[in-house]
């Protein structure tokens, strides 16, 4: 039986990982400017949803630009090049994240919308977030959710990121549920992996940034892929219901 629905925040309630894409993309950029944006925008689908140091390592990497960081290290106080391009993506994504508008623009409607849903079907709502606190409060905020959650999750939180399942298991713990009474919604391939491996249910919404990588992940079966936002509640719905 399901007792809690469990939220990632990030590419799930609001469009972020999209501001995320530009903004390590436009960073990139300020490393080697003949990449494009797109390159770096494809290479971010692989890794969406997982940590800034393992995002930030990959596109360092993929695109040989470790040593044009590491010429920047005393320039952004940074001890590895791969906090380099983090610390330019931040403040990019931070300037973007400063218009409360853009945010508002951002919001998964339908997501959003079993927030309310989860109530009615007497379940208890968590957040889990790879998000810092300060960020999440302040998207949640101007989105005039952060009181729908019984218990929130962050960054600071945990000591091991998705897709780790760490953060998962202490939004149980303290929703007081089991895992297996909870079900995830997730957009990422590392978020879904963090989900199964603490023994929850899972239900992915496919995303413009994700929609190929989970499915070409095979981590849920097809039915728990949700490509239509308007079957969302449809299908969280006949889940929560499932055994009851």
């Amino acid at each position: 039986m399901i007792r809690a629905l469990i939220f990632d925040m990030d590419g799930t309630l609001v469009q972020t990982e999209r501001l995320k894409a530009l903004a390590y993309a436009r960073a990139a950029r300020m490393l080697d400017p003949r990449l494009s944006e797109e390159q770096v925008i494809e290479v971010f689908k692989e890794v969406v949803g997982l940590s800034r140091r393992r995002v930030s390592q990959t596109i360092l990497e993929r695109f040989g630009l470790e040593e044009a960081a590491r010429s920047r290290l005393d320039e952004f106080g940074a001890a590895h090049p791969w906090q380099v391009l983090t610390r330019m993506r931040l403040a990019l994504y931070e300037e973007m994240l400063s218009d409360p508008e853009m945010i508002r623009a951002s919001a998964w409607p339908h997501t959003i919308a079993l927030l309310d849903a989860a109530r009615r079907w007497g379940c208890k709502v968590g957040l889990a977030t790879m998000s810092s606190c300060s960020r999440a409060a302040h998207i949640l905020d101007i989105l005039g959710v952060r009181h729908r959650f019984d218990f929130i999750a962050a960054l600071e939180d945990v000591e091991h990121p998705k897709p780790a399942p760490e953060i998962y298991l202490l939004v149980a713990e303290e929703l007081d549920v089991l895992p297996h009474e909870c079900l995830v919604l997730e957009d990422s391939p590392g978020g879904v992996q963090a989900a199964l491996a603490a023994g929850m249910e899972v239900i992915a919404i496919a995303t413009p940034l994700t929609r190929e990588a989970l499915h070409r992940s095979n981590l849920l079966p097809p039915e728990r892929i949700v490509d239509d936002p308007a079957r969302l509640q449809e299908v969280a719905e006949a889940r929560v219901r499932q055994g009851e």
